[in-house]
């Protein structure tokens, strides 16, 4: 049993499963924020644009 728990203990798969989850996160994240700054200077262009043509 004390082998058992020692060897849950030292496993670290799930550490890194974790780990994975968070680095995709943060890139999830930074991919929102990046599309979302765009966005927003598209759309002033196509104001601009549509301002012209009118």
């Amino acid at each position: 049993m004390k082998q058992s728990v020692l060897r849950f203990l030292a496993n670290q798969s799930g550490a890194t499963a974790i780990e994975y989850g968070l680095i995709m996160g943060g890139i999830a994240l930074a991919i929102l924020a990046a599309i979302q700054g765009v966005g927003s200077s598209i759309s002033s262009v196509f104001g601009r644009a549509s301002n012209a043509l009118q």
